[in-house]
């Protein structure tokens, strides 16, 4: 099931993004991001529709997803 991310309080979705930027482990390239850079990056694509928040009720687990 998606959920929409403006259905999430702002602390709320700030925190499922730091939690999902810091297990992803990402690599930025040469120049590492501040993990303010890398949340406000996610962001922007949850707002584009390039990623979306999924909800499992299978294993009753949330994440984030990029969509192509």
């Amino acid at each position: 099931m998606i959920i929409p991310w403006q259905t999430l309080e702002p602390d709320t979705l700030t925190n499922l993004i730091e939690y999902f930027v810091l297990r992803e482990g990402t690599d930025y390239g040469e120049q590492e991001k501040s993990l303010a850079d890398k949340v406000n990056d996610v962001k922007l694509h949850l707002m584009d529709g390039s990623a979306a928040i999924f909800w499992s009720e299978l294993y009753e687990t949330i994440d984030i997803k990029y969509i192509k």
